[in-house]
């Protein structure tokens, strides 16, 4: 019996323990204001540092099968700031957990005294594990979606400091760059960093814009360094579509809030109709019961 609890406390902590390291506390205020000021290469290291990302997740990623995985989620690393290794130790830890939950439950009822087959565990153990490795991708995905949404939203309003900047006769180089240090934020960051680096290297700066939609996978912003190329240095062709494409960001970001309202309405009456129909057999139930009995 001493056993039986011995080995479910452990147990218990142990869950507790990975519940907590795959959830995170919340840093610190003053932590994350002085991450907003920290160089992007800097932002990336010190996601990647850690134990377990020393000894598992580099490795990996540097493997051949890491790279392949690692160059086809690159545009979502890059949007969510977060390293290659250190994505990988999640998986690697996720599966680990998925991997081991079923063994240590069967053994913890065989200790009981419950008899338990060993295929069923050897199976569960595989899906869990799969399913385990498969979560921080499916986060990944999330959290990069979200913050291409709020670049969007952000990139509308530079757009409108641009337009603004233009009409005031300023030209187009000096409207972005303007424009860019006017804002605050991870969008206006990175588009200080395309401007500079496309200056520093000789380029015009919708080169730099072109390069950072590609990077992000930001097809607005790509559609932006084009439509700007094409206008040229001519003032009016170029306000007219720095406008043009900002009014379509405005559209689209109408559009996507109304989607997600709607899916939101859609999913609050799955509750409901669960309890109609809950409701409907605690009143058919005694009937159903009586009807069948008496026969």
């Amino acid at each position: 019996m001493s056993l039986v609890l011995l080995l479910g406390a452990g147990t218990g902590v142990g869950m507790l323990m990975l519940i907590s390291g795959l959830i995170p506390a919340r840093p610190a205020l003053s932590d994350a204001l002085a991450n907003l000021h920290r160089p992007r290469a800097a932002q990336m290291e010190a996601s990647g540092s850690g134990l377990l990302v020393g000894l598992v997740g580099r490795p990996i990623a540097r493997s051949d099968a890491g790279k392949q995985l690692v160059r086809k989620i690159a545009p979502d690393l890059r949007a969510t700031a977060q390293s290659a290794d250190a994505l990988i130790a999640r998986q690697s830890l996720c599966a680990l957990a998925g991997l081991l939950w079923a063994p240590a439950t069967a053994a913890l009822m065989m200790a009981g005294g419950v008899s338990v087959s060993f295929v069923l565990p050897v199976w569960i153990s595989l899906v869990f594990a799969s399913a385990g490795a498969l979560i921080p991708l499916f986060a990944l995905k999330v959290a990069a979606a979200e913050r291409r949404r709020a670049f969007r939203h952000a990139l509308g309003c530079f757009l409108d400091l641009v337009a603004v900047r233009l009409a005031g006769g300023a030209g187009i180089e000096s409207a972005l760059e303007l424009s860019a240090a006017s804002g605050r934020g991870w969008t206006f960051s990175e588009l200080r960093q395309a401007l500079s680096e496309a200056r520093l290297m000789g380029e015009p700066p919708w080169g730099g814009l072109d390069r950072l939609g590609s990077q992000l996978q930001i097809n607005e912003l790509r559609e932006l360094a084009a439509s700007v190329a094409l206008a040229g240095d001519e003032g009016a062709r170029v306000r007219g579509s720095i406008a043009a494409k900002a009014r379509s960001i405005r559209m689209r970001g109408l559009a996507d809030a109304e989607s997600v309202a709607q899916a939101a309405s859609g999913r609050m009456s799955l509750p409901i109709v669960l309890l109609m129909v809950g409701f409907v057999i605690f009143l058919g139930y005694p009937a159903v019961n009586q009807v069948l009995t008496g026969l």
